[in-house]
């Protein structure tokens, strides 16, 4: 008996490339499985990158370009600023298209508007880009999602424990971006050997360190002979100059870095290259240093000291939304780094079997068994099961 052909669009409706890889692997595993793939993109460099990471089944997938109109455009110039307004108006200006899907899978949640305030009658599939431990990541929007696949038993205990997922429409896969990267690659970014430190802050207004740390950690290390540095911050932080935090209700300026911390030999500055998203950093670097970014759980698929910037203040301990502040040291000064630094080898000693531990809850693995195919898999279950029962 043959599976039934299903129309399953992808929706890529960012101005970056750091969801991508989170749900484009599946999209060949699909096309295996016989069914009709349609990826729609809202920017040239959105479909670049899918091509590159589907390269194997690219031929057989449709590729459809969304844009605004000129009107949206120019409200865009303005309110772009300070909400997702393009990525709204691309959800509102194609409801046509999106109605013709069996099932749209996104990698994110403002696509949840279109069942919540467009009332379109379309299977939403949501897989979240990044296993992080933020609240935003467990938010009531989630229960508009009419199936969601998860990383692994951490994500799903807590959205569980919230209602946000219920028995039947949700599965646990795994990490699909994982089957993309080459997880024994050692990229060498310095011409020296010694230990490199990965700056990875986060954009949110409040959790970052970089508005009342950042240029103190660049200054710091401009000034020392010990390590180097990679600057990597989440790709959306130097996207624009105001960032705002509907959740937390802040909203800041986000400054320029100096010239003369740009063309250092012993620091890389990279604010948004594809280096950035495709953990060429988090395998390269030896010591970890962020704040809120869910970029640390890839940086333990090989267990490696982390120190945790607290700028804000944060009660963190037994607040599940800094979990991963568990995995190393905690420090809220920049004062405090040199000797953080210094003792961050001897110190993984105390860390390295919850680092382990904590990426086994994060991310579900079955020996020979892709996370995307798993995916692919549960897609289709779910969207023949639901077929039946509504016929």
């Amino acid at each position: 008996m043959t599976t039934p052909h299903l129309q399953i669009g992808f929706l890529f409706n960012h101005d970056c490339t750091h969801q991508i890889a989170h749900t484009a692997p599946i999209i060949c595993e699909l096309v295996a499985l016989g069914q009709d793939v349609t990826v729609v993109t809202s920017c040239d460099t959105q479909e670049q990158q899918v091509k590159k990471i589907i390269a194997g089944c690219a031929a057989r997938v449709r590729f459809v370009h969304i844009d605004i109109n000129r009107i949206s455009r120019a409200i865009n110039t303005v309110a772009g600023a300070v909400l997702p307004f393009r990525r709204i108006a691309n959800l509102r200006d194609n409801l046509g298209l999106f109605a013709g899907f069996d099932a749209l899978v996104v990698p994110e949640t403002t696509s949840a508007l279109l069942k919540s305030h467009f009332n379109l009658d379309v299977r939403l599939i949501y897989l979240p880009h990044g296993a992080g431990d933020r609240s935003i990541g467990f938010r009531d929007v989630t229960r508009f999602f009419d199936f969601v696949l998860l990383p692994g038993a951490k994500t799903r205990e807590r959205m569980v424990r919230r209602k946000l997922v219920r028995p039947g429409h949700h599965a646990v896969i795994g990490y699909p971006k994982f089957d993309t990267i080459d997880m024994a690659a050692r990229p060498r970014f310095f011409g020296n050997d010694r230990p490199t430190v990965l700056y990875n802050p986060h954009f949110d207004p409040i959790l970052s360190s970089w508005w009342d740390m950042g240029m103190a950690v660049l200054e710091w290390f401009a000034r020392q002979d010990e390590y180097n540095l990679i600057f990597a911050p989440h790709v959306m932080l130097f996207r624009r100059r105001l960032h705002t935090s509907v959740e937390h209700r802040r909203i800041r300026y986000r400054w320029s870095i100096p010239e003369r911390l740009r063309n250092l030999s012993h620091i890389l500055i990279d604010t948004g290259s594809t280096r950035s998203v495709d953990m060429s950093y988090a395998l390269a670097a030896d010591i970890y240093l962020g704040d809120a970014s869910s970029q640390v759980y890839e940086w333990i698929c090989n267990p490696r000291p982390c120190i945790f910037l607290n700028s804000h203040n944060a009660r963190w301990q037994d607040n599940p939304s800094y979990t991963h502040w568990n995995m190393g040291q905690v420090i809220d000064r920049v004062s405090a780094l040199p000797h953080a630094l210094a003792v961050a080898r001897q110190q993984q000693a105390r860390f390295d079997a919850h680092q382990r531990a904590a990426f086994a809850a994060t991310f579900h693995t079955v020996p020979g068994q892709s996370a995307s195919r798993r995916a692919a898999e549960e897609i289709v279950y779910y969207l023949l099961q639901d077929k039946r029962e509504a016929a």
